[in-house]
């Protein structure tokens, strides 16, 4: 298929526009009706691709890694793509075969499951005690800028090895890449030399760090862009989701009436507003992606070879023949604990590593914990209704979420 030919197609539903972060829910669920499971999409620079977002057609394609790889080199519009195309740091330039990606997940995966749990959770609390020492005499602060954005870069930072002092800079490179404006390009290059740092003091002084622990695995990588491609991957994929899944779950419970007590009572509840979000107001709400490796059908759709088909994890989870099987009620309340049928991880061989989801899981949910127990009576300082969601359709978070509360010392280190 020539670039000319889908910009032919009639219905081809543009990835950009409001809908896509004011109310993703509805807008999927119209999508639904007029197009089916997959649907015919334009990326920026009318670009085609396909946005799958049937559970069981989901499942299909990142299950059957035969036919949909995740091989980019397969892609048919590569001669239409330009060296500044925004989405292309999302899509990555680097031909990595399907056997060369399994290992790179294996060999992280065994560098994740050495990162000592207990010393996260501890650098997660230190962190978190710092930031809110920053706004908690003040009576007000934005959760997003000033805690929500940072926790999992200074986190994460502090795993992998990086400097004290660069957690707020990769902080806002990583934003810029995922927001795919026209700095993202830039933002990439120069996330890419703050790892090539990292990776060269890594390798001259070896320590208990992440970095520290992938090159000293028996399964060295053949050259340093592969670390260096690696870290990155690391450290973007643990950054903005785990900031929106914290962000998404603090106005869960700060806008429901039903976790009104959880807030009061500290960490009561905290888990399962976690996972009320990773069902309901998921971060990675899609992602790229899987290219066909041959003509075939999928659904009603017609895929040609080279199609990049983007994964709609956030609406494969709204789909309603999966949901008439989880949705109930206790009461007023969603049945949502315990269940984790979700697509908000991925699945599959190229799912988010076990390791990589509970170290998410311990920086989201103790930063939640240490804020609710410094600023028990934490309320909005605007009304839900003003709260807005960052412009991107791949990754769902609040721009801004302004708190009040009644002002309290700072601990100063000392918990």
């Amino acid at each position: 298929m020539t670039h000319s030919e889908h910009r032919a197609r009639p219905g081809a539903v543009p990835l950009v526009g409001p809908r896509f972060h004011t109310d993703p829910q509805r807008h999927y669920a119209e999508l639904r009706r007029a197009h089916g499971p997959v649907v015919p999409v334009e990326l920026p620079g009318d670009i085609p691709a396909w946005l799958v977002i049937g559970y069981r057609e989901l499942h299909r394609v990142i299950t059957d890694t035969t036919l949909f790889p995740r091989d980019v080199s397969l892609w048919n519009q590569w001669p239409n793509i330009p060296e500044d195309w925004p989405l292309l740091p999302m899509v990555g330039r680097h031909f990595t075969s399907p056997e060369q990606s399994l290992r790179h997940s294996a060999v992280v995966q065994l560098a994740l499951e050495s990162v000592d749990a207990i010393a996260l959770r501890g650098s997660a609390e230190e962190l978190t005690d710092r930031l809110i020492d920053g706004f908690c005499a003040h009576g007000r602060a934005d959760l997003v800028a000033d805690f929500a954005e940072l926790v999992p870069a200074l986190v994460l930072a502090w795993m992998l090895g990086f400097p004290p002092d660069t957690g707020d800079e990769l902080a806002r490179i990583m934003k810029a890449m995922a927001d795919g404006g026209a700095d993202a390009q830039s933002a990439h290059v120069g996330f890419a030399e703050h790892v090539g740092h990292l990776l060269g003091r890594a390798r001259a002084h070896p320590g208990t760090d992440f970095a520290s622990l992938l090159l000293a695995h028996p399964e060295a990588f053949t050259d340093d862009e592969e670390y260096v491609l690696v870290l990155m991957a690391v450290m973007l994929a643990g950054h903005l989701t785990t900031a929106d899944w914290l962000s998404n779950t603090v106005r869960l419970m700060l806008t429901d009436d039903r976790f009104a007590a959880a807030l009061g009572a500290g960490r009561h509840s905290v888990g399962q507003a976690m996972n009320e979000v990773l069902w309901d107001d998921t971060p990675s709400q899609i992602v790229c992606g899987r290219w066909a490796a041959q003509d075939t059908r999928l659904a009603d759709r017609v895929i040609r070879r080279g199609d990049l088909l983007m994964l709609g994890l956030a609406a494969a989870n709204a789909d309603p023949h999966i949901r008439q099987h989880i949705d109930g009620t206790v009461g007023e309340d969603p049945v949502y604990s315990g269940n984790q049928a979700h697509f908000s991880f991925g699945y599959g061989p190229h799912r988010c590593p076990d390791p990589a989801q509970q170290l998410a899981e311990i920086i989201a949910r103790t930063s939640i914990e240490v804020l609710l127990d410094r600023l028990p009576d934490l309320d909005l300082a605007v009304p839900a209704a003003a709260l807005t969601r960052r412009p991107s359709p791949f990754l769902r978070g609040t721009t801004a979420l302004p708190v009040r509360f009644t002002p309290v010392p700072a601990l100063g280190g000392v918990r």
